[in-house]
């Protein structure tokens, strides 16, 4: 079937299956290339079920397994790691402008919207190239710098939370990362993920601010060193000063960032270093996005 696809130069995603759960089979290939698309065999399918009601007050429901799973993690990382959390705030307004500006046709140039995780995404891994502890992992008592920089994005699900992983981020243009995020986030809410591309994150990004939060103080992913939590971006009054000294109130675009680091490898002062780089990068924005 594929040999025919390949042969004719057919995408297979135009073909409608008529196999057992949606499957494309030979006869299906064989009547879309002649004008003619095969007669589902299979009785018609069985009308979705109704979602389940909400728990009644008072019930007790089951967690399920990958509710069980994730509370397994978070409690072992929390007795593993010596957690602690730094905030810092970014004025994103020279960001907000660029995506305002460059939104629509971007979208149009490369077939994905221009979304503010690519921005901060590249901004943590030119902050990691320069600070390789906070990529790095705790092995018994050594330490492991990671050869590569690869970043974990939650991604918020119906039934849990998944961490898809962009691997070697640090070879991945701007754009290559914006196709690389919403790749992973569409095939993770449709259950299509790898195995692999779940595995092997050095560092993890997680945005809890697209629920209003100012910010949060999220839980380091094991074997990981460090977490960034990503607050939300609101507009707020900043004192403004200029070249010659003189202070003015300007209305920004700001957002809160926290690093959570695990403090038996990680100094404060190597967090705060980070931190400020990565910062820096947001606020003096250079990077083409293609």
């Amino acid at each position: 079937m594929r040999k025919i696809a390949k042969d004719n130069n057919l995408d297979l995603t135009k073909v409608g299956g008529t196999g057992s759960s949606g499957r494309i089979t030979k006869s299906d290939v064989l009547g879309y290339l002649s004008g003619k698309p095969a007669t589902a065999s299979a009785p018609a399918a069985k009308p979705a079920a109704p979602s389940s009601p909400a728990p009644a007050p008072g019930s007790l429901v089951p967690m399920t397994k990958m509710r069980a799973i994730i509370a397994q993690r978070m409690v072992e990382s929390k007795r593993t790691s010596a957690h602690v959390h730094t905030v810092f705030k970014v004025d994103m307004t020279r960001i907000v402008k660029l995506r305002e500006k460059e939104k629509s046709k971007y979208e149009q140039r490369n077939g994905v919207k221009l979304t503010y995780m690519p921005f901060i995404t590249r901004a943590a891994v030119a902050a990691l190239r320069k600070h390789a502890i906070i990529n790095a992992a705790v092995e018994g008592e050594a330490v492991r710098y990671n050869k590569n920089i690869n970043i974990g994005i939650a991604v918020a699900l119906e039934w849990g939370l998944i961490v898809p992983v962009i691997k070697q981020a640090e070879d991945k243009s701007f754009l290559g990362v914006a196709r690389a995020i919403v790749d992973l986030a569409e095939r993770a809410r449709n259950k299509k993920l790898l195995p692999d591309e779940v595995a092997g994150g050095t560092f993890t990004l997680t945005n809890s601010g697209i629920f209003g939060e100012e910010f949060g103080t999220p839980i380091i992913s094991q074997p990981q060193s460090a977490i960034l939590g990503i607050g939300g971006l609101n507009k707020e009054p900043v004192v403004i000063t200029d070249k010659d000294g003189a202070d003015s109130i300007a209305i920004r675009s700001v957002q809160h960032f926290t690093l959570g680091f695990d403090h038996r490898i990680v100094d404060g002062a190597d967090a705060g270093k980070f931190m400020s780089d990565f910062k820096a990068y947001l606020e003096n924005w250079a990077e083409d996005i293609g």
